[in-house]
């Protein structure tokens, strides 16, 4: 079987990628150009990507394919329908990401919440020795325990992320769906949330019931002036809002890990936030560190082995 990786440099160079226990060959690109793609799976039994799209136009000149392994969770970048409509299985990875995401989102959290960048870059610019005594006060300074965590998404990393703010002395609100009611007693209706919350987190997949779903009506709602935390999906977050909300004073605070077009333009709203002390970008690292990239790509190699051993796993169609 021939398999082709159209983006292997989205994986670390520490990665291991373990050899597949079945004949092969494998073809390897560091990064695809979306030109490229056809030429480059034309004639390919397996592909394996991560962000790099595959829709419908280039799916249908692909006459060997059999399986997309997908090098990530999400799947929005592959054509699902095309993918069924031909007998295409699609597998993704799954809950590789349990640790280094709620430890990600937590590091947002307490630098924000503790002003630990502005403290840094204003030692380093010299104000502690003008100030002239052990310390100063230019930055707030908050504690996390005994706020309130409003967590949008219960899945594995919303849980994960409850878990550590419990253990922290947070008051955790899990908030229903954007206008939806009736979730039970254990969601806090979403826009109660809004109101009560002191910081927000989303760990909530990207779809067309979750896009923008943080807008200037609801940062206009958010009465304590939360930090707003996203190492999820870009695009969940109105971005154009969200700076104005950021230079409006409606929330006192950003941390994000993820934007709808990456890497962001050089006019791209968050870019102008950068010198703020209390706005934090990172490059969308959140899922990154070596243990779950390490964990990730073995996962990847065990849903391609199992694909061929007759018994997928991972699977994802259309309609899940």
């Amino acid at each position: 079987m021939k398999i082709v990786f159209l983006d292997r440099s989205t994986l670390s160079p520490e990665t291991t990628l373990r050899v597949p226990n079945f004949p092969h060959e494998l073809v390897s690109y560091d990064n695809t150009q979306p030109g490229d793609v056809a030429q480059r799976i034309v004639d390919a039994d397996i592909v394996i990507t991560n962000k790099v799209k595959l829709n419908a136009q280039v799916l249908q000149q692909a006459a060997n394919l059999k399986l997309v392994a997908v090098a990530a969770t999400g799947t929005d970048n592959i054509d699902l329908q095309t993918c069924g409509a031909r007998g295409v299985i699609v597998s993704n990875v799954r809950n590789y990401a349990g640790n280094t995401v709620p430890e990600h989102t937590f590091a947002l959290m307490f630098a924000l919440r503790r002003s630990i960048c502005a403290y840094r870059e204003s030692v380093k610019a010299g104000r502690w020795q003008e100030s002239g005594q052990f310390c100063y006060f230019d930055y707030p300074v908050r504690d996390l325990a005994g706020s309130t965590l409003g967590i949008i998404g219960d899945g594995v990393l919303g849980n994960a992320v409850a878990n550590i703010g419990r253990a922290l002395g947070m008051q955790i609100l899990f908030s229903a769906f954007k206008g939806r009611s009736g979730q039970g007693s254990l969601y806090t209706p979403f826009d109660e949330m809004l109101a009560r919350s002191d910081v927000i987190t989303l760990h909530c997949p990207l779809n067309p019931q979750t896009r923008n779903m943080l807008g200037t009506e609801e940062f206009a709602k958010m009465a304590r002036k939360p930090l707003i935390i996203n190492t999820a999906r870009g695009g969940l977050v109105d971005e154009a809002a969200l700076a104005q909300a950021m230079l409006s004073g409606q929330v006192s605070g950003a941390g994000f890990d993820v934007v709808s077009a990456e890497p962001p333009a050089a006019d791209h709203p968050f870019m102008s936030l950068l010198n703020l002390p209390n706005f934090i970008l990172t490059p969308h690292v959140a899922w990154a560190s070596q243990e779950a990239i390490q964990g990730l790509a073995d996962q990847l190699i065990d849903n391609i082995e199992a694909f061929v051993n007759g018994k997928p796993v991972n699977v994802v169609t259309a309609t899940a």
